[in-house]
């Protein structure tokens, strides 16, 4: 028995390599997909528990169900992607006039 582990990788064809590269990738973006639904599930869970206290706290709730509304939009619909970035301006440039 040797101490040193065999690279059983190493030994396999070029296709086989491949495929199990593929195969261990799909597994890491599965369980990373999974982890993220479970976080968004956290944060939508902490935007539903309570009213907003103040119209920046309400701004950040409309920023994130816009930017979910915006990946739902085909990359051709400009129109509406214009108008969420406007809106987004908006609320950066009235947050900003109110800390004047």
């Amino acid at each position: 028995m040797t101490e040193k582990p065999i690279d059983l990788d190493a030994r396999r064809g070029m296709a086989a390599q491949k495929a199990t590269d593929l195969r261990r990738l799909l597994s890491e973006v599965e369980a990373n997909e999974k982890i993220l639904r479970e976080r968004q599930s956290e944060l939508e869970a902490h935007l539903l528990a309570a009213p907003a206290a103040t119209w920046p706290e309400a701004a950040e709730k409309a920023r994130y169900v816009l930017a979910l509304y915006a990946a739902m939009l085909p990359t051709e619909d400009t129109r509406r992607r214009t108008l969420i970035a406007a809106v987004l301006d908006d609320f950066d440039r009235l947050a900003h006039e109110a800390h004047s």
